[in-house]
């Protein structure tokens, strides 16, 4: 991530402003997310998107945890763009 460029943002209509990214993920985030995904549609009783999923698992994060400091951790160790979603090992 060397480019200094911001993204652009844009309002919504309900308030709120949206962003994009590009965000490389392992396949067992994204596995995570089709279970998130398949949890909120049963939940919702209406189809899913991935990024309705990740939008409802970020929101569901404790506030708190948003200005905590990070952990130290050395270069080599990986680090994973998503929180580990809730029933998985």
């Amino acid at each position: 991530m060397n480019d200094r460029v911001t993204p652009p943002m844009h309002a919504t209509p309900d308030g709120e402003a949206e962003i994009s990214l590009v965000v490389r993920l392992p396949w067992e985030d994204v596995a995570r997310l089709g279970q998130e995904a398949g949890r909120l549609a049963s939940q919702m009783q209406r189809p899913v998107t991935l990024d309705e999923a990740v939008s409802n698992r970020l929101r569901s994060r404790p506030a708190a945890a948003a200005h905590a400091k990070p952990a130290e951790q050395s270069a080599a160790a990986p680090v994973s763009a998503l929180p580990r979603l809730s029933g998985t090992a």
